[in-house]
């Protein structure tokens, strides 16, 4: 069954997608209201819950020249003034949320898992259904769905030797938190990721981009040290296995573009907006 939340975050994402595809037209409240089979009273109540704003202030979030200015914004901050370890930091953000990555041993990622116990749980969030995963060690896997079946499949996939239980533990319940109560609380969280050791300093490096700022693929390859392995560090942020905790969302292309995302465009948008949102209601 749907929480509250994840129903209406798929009605958010239809009015946000319908907002991305008829922008130069600025659509009104009636028209958007309409598109989405509301009146344009509940729409709006539903829509200002979710996002804290209006659907005409979420547009501005989402314009081109919007992102192009934070980029512009981000090019004056110093990126290795921040510790990886630290992951998102800015005192004046919304929150901070510290998340901590260790990498797997090379045994565990060569065997494919064998000998992991992983428990995992599904539950929703502002962006719609997820898969939780975890380790003794940390949070391993989370990905947002619309299969459940098919997201279970993916999950083993990556760990074919791993030993699954559908277990809610307390690593996953401090994610859940995070992702359904509460992002105004710090919250310490520690990651169990299979990754190349290119991979995992490219997703600490996405850790840097402070909540509602954004980056490109070129600055990521520069923060790494590989500045002209953009192509190679876009293939990485691909292969993020946690969604929204590590930050892939926020890195978009030079021209100010979204560039794509793993687990679709739509919510990116909606998570690019929402966090606009969040940082210039006030």
């Amino acid at each position: 069954m749907k929480t509250e939340t994840g129903f209406n975050y798929q009605l958010v994402a239809k009015a946000i997608a319908y907002l991305v595809d008829n922008f130069k037209q600025q659509p009104s409240l009636e028209q958007i209201a309409e598109h989405v089979n509301l009146s344009p009273f509940h729409f709006q109540k539903i829509f200002s819950d979710w996002a804290g704003v209006s659907p005409k202030k979420f547009a501005q979030y989402l314009n081109v020249n919007y992102a192009k200015q934070l980029l512009h914004k981000n090019e004056t901050l110093n990126l290795f003034d921040t510790a990886l370890e630290t992951g998102l930091s800015g005192t004046s953000r919304l929150y901070d949320l510290f998340v901590k990555i260790e990498g797997m041993t090379p045994g565990e990622f060569k065997n494919g898992g064998q000998a992991l116990h992983i428990n995992y749980s599904f539950t929703s969030s502002y962006f719609g259904d997820v898969l939780i995963a975890s380790t003794t060690k940390g949070i391993c896997y989370l990905a947002f769905y619309e299969d459940s079946k098919l997201a279970l499949e993916l999950l083993k996939t990556d760990f074919p030797k791993a030993d699954f239980k559908e277990v809610l533990d307390d690593l996953q319940q401090s994610v859940i938190y995070v992702l359904q109560q509460d992002f105004t609380a710090p919250q310490s969280i520690k990651l169990h990721l299979k990754g190349t050791d290119f991979q995992l300093k490219v997703w600490e490096a996405l850790l840097n981009i402070p909540f509602g700022e954004l980056n490109t693929y070129g600055s990521i390859a520069l923060e790494v040290g590989s500045p002209n392995a953009a192509r190679a560090v876009g293939t990485a942020i691909g292969n993020n296995p946690v969604a929204f905790l590590i930050p892939c969302h926020r890195v978009i292309q030079n021209s100010g573009k979204l560039g794509g995302y793993m687990w679709g465009l739509n919510r990116k948008t909606a998570m690019l907006g929402w966090e606009a949102s969040k940082i210039n209601k006030n």
